[in-house]
């Protein structure tokens, strides 16, 4: 049958063997590492998008707050847990939020609502310092108003139900809270790193739209893991948004874990993903 060596090219060879994976993947072929983002930038001030992301930050940590300290509260104010969700619904609820809410402002700020995450892209020269502070205050800011909300609406359970504050829980040390919030936040930024890492994007086109999915996930399984401990943190401006508005001392005793071990876990994520997966500082530039 004539013309089978022509079938075979253009068909069987149409569709190219994907890139392997493991160490033969490491390749520069198909990808160029971008520059790093300048540590000022005073352009990104007279740009509508740098406005625009910094209220998007704002908007998505307000209704993070919103949602996830009702559900807290509709938990506590149950008579039993078999009467609400449970912490499993508090964690899917976080989890969820998160999901949705990178999904919806990815492409506007980074979706990253939180300023642990936003810290570790810094450290990473993911963006500028200049972003990087607007980001952290819009957020605090916006959980602040979502969580403020929360006590306009309900004033009297806000307070007698604790108002979605973090705390060490009794039987745990400050040690053992401080550990929980570095390893929660290292899960977290590092499947931030990993389901946004350029290179894979390239190579893989789905994965820029999954992104939001192991992000809300790795949420949801560190409230798993840490509610019983500290209420789970694991970003400060959650943790800052809860305690201005509920005002107790006890939830500012402890306030300072909320903030450090977030940031620390961060910064591990962000040294780790970029010295050790990426290896970063030991390619070659050609």
């Amino acid at each position: 049958m004539e013309g089978k060596e022509e079938d075979v090219r253009v068909g069987a060879n149409k569709f190219p063997e994907r890139q392997p994976i493991g160490t033969s993947a490491q390749t520069d072929k198909d990808y160029k590492e971008p520059p790093p983002a300048p540590l000022f930038e005073p352009g990104e001030l007279s740009s509508w998008s740098f406005w625009r992301a910094g209220i998007a930050e704002f908007i998505a940590t307000f209704l993070f707050l919103y949602i996830t300290v009702l559900t807290v509260m509709g938990v506590k104010r149950a008579p039993n847990m078999c009467a609400s969700v449970g912490i499993q619904g508090i964690a899917w609820a976080f989890g969820g939020m998160i999901f949705a809410l990178v999904y919806c402002t990815a492409g506007i700020s980074g979706g990253h609502i939180n300023p642990a995450v936003t810290f570790g892209l810094f450290l990473a020269r993911k963006l500028s310092l200049t972003r990087a502070v607007f980001y952290i205050v819009m957020q605090c800011l916006g959980a602040v108003c979502g969580a403020g909300v929360v006590k306009g609406f309900q004033p009297t359970p806000y307070q007698t139900l604790g108002g979605g504050a973090n705390t060490v829980a009794p039987g745990y040390s400050k040690g053992s809270g401080l550990g929980a919030e570095i390893i929660g936040t290292f899960v977290l930024v590092y499947t931030v790193f990993s389901a946004t890492d350029a290179k894979r994007s390239a190579r893989d086109s789905h994965v820029p739209i999954l992104a939001p999915l192991p992000i809300g996930f790795a949420v949801f399984l560190v409230h798993l893991a840490t509610i019983p401990i500290t209420g789970t943190g694991i970003n400060p401006a959650r943790s800052l948004g809860a305690a201005i508005i509920y005002n107790k001392d006890h939830s500012w005793d402890d306030h300072w874990i909320f903030w450090v071990g977030p940031f620390i876990g961060a910064a591990l994520a962000a040294l780790y993903h970029q010295l050790v997966i990426r290896a970063i500082p030991f390619k070659t530039r050609s």
